[in-house]
């Protein structure tokens, strides 16, 4: 009788233990990715410290920015221009993204219909997989054609800032349509039972209280815009110089190195990589920032 007593006990145990047994598995498995994740971004950066030390120690890392111009040949390596090309394609992207992904997120939270609203979410969502390099042929057949028309040669700075601009939409788009769903509905239920227009409660509650969720989004916008190459190599004309305006070819610094590396050589190369390092912390300093603005929101969330 008393082994029958006990029975259960072992029974009901065992799928508790199984249960442990499996969650601690599942979080070594996280931590095992978390851990692979990290080292790989580590051992890029101690690739691109290592091939770039060489031409770094020999004059200091300011000579990049102070050489008579972009003559690895003869030894002068000054980037930037290519450095100023890629800021600047980057402010233009997000200056011509942003609102038109604000007015996206509005429109879907506040004004569409649900069908509408999937919809568009769906097209969005998928041109978010569209390859690059479609851009860069769309790009390429319309755009720059068009820039051209208004000042040639086409292939400009403007080009490139409009095609990257559509090609970071479907990111900051998102993101800041999420951050405006994530606004407790409290918000918008006090509002209009005070009676202010929706009109109002958007633009005065709505979107300040989502600031920094679509601030959020506007800087990993930025972070995939200065890190693209194929679209900048394919419109943006690839000269090396300080733009004097929007209609003049410039040079970033991802399509410098994809230009260069396949026949670079001593401390030619070595220059690549000191501009891959620039672009590592670059995109770095981005994602820093935009976790700090995440923390900084979520902080002040009621």
């Amino acid at each position: 009788m008393s082994a029958l007593l006990e029975l259960p006990f072992p029974q009901a145990a065992m799928p508790r233990h199984a249960a442990r047994i499996r969650l601690l598995a599942f979080w070594a498995v996280m931590a095992g990715l978390a851990i692979a994740g990290t080292l790989i971004v580590l051992l890029i950066a101690g690739l691109l410290v290592r091939e770039s030390w060489p031409l770094i120690s020999q004059a200091g890392p300011l000579r990049f920015l102070t050489d008579a111009g972009w003559w690895p040949r003869d030894g002068s390596f000054n980037m930037s221009p290519m450095i100023l090309a890629s800021l600047l394609l980057t402010a233009g992207a997000l200056a011509i993204a942003t609102p038109l992904s604000l007015v996206f997120a509005t429109f879907t939270c506040f004004v569409a219909p649900a069908w509408l609203t999937k919809g568009l979410r769906l097209l969005v969502e998928a041109s978010a997989a569209v390859p690059t390099v479609v851009y860069g042929l769309w790009g390429i057949t319309v755009i720059v054609p068009l820039v051209n028309r208004i000042s040639p040669p086409g292939s400009s700075l403007l080009a490139g800032m409009i095609v990257v601009a559509v090609m970071i939409f479907p990111t900051i788009a998102m993101l800041s349509r999420a951050a405006l769903l994530a606004v407790p509905p409290g918000y918008v239920q006090a509002a209009a039972a005070l009676g202010v227009s929706n009109a109002q409660t958007v633009l005065r509650i709505v979107l300040p209280a989502a600031r920094h969720g679509i601030v959020s989004a506007m800087i990993l916008g930025a972070a995939r815009a200065i890190g693209e190459t194929m679209v900048v190599l394919m419109v943006c004309g690839n000269i090396v110089q300080v733009p004097k305006s929007l209609f003049e070819p410039v040079r970033t610094l991802t399509a410098n190195i994809a230009l260069e590396m396949p026949y670079a050589m001593g401390d030619h190369r070595a220059s690549l990589f000191v501009a891959g390092l620039m672009m590592l912390v670059l995109v770095s300093a981005l994602v820093a920032l935009g976790e700090w603005v995440g923390a900084t929101g979520r902080r002040g969330a009621p």
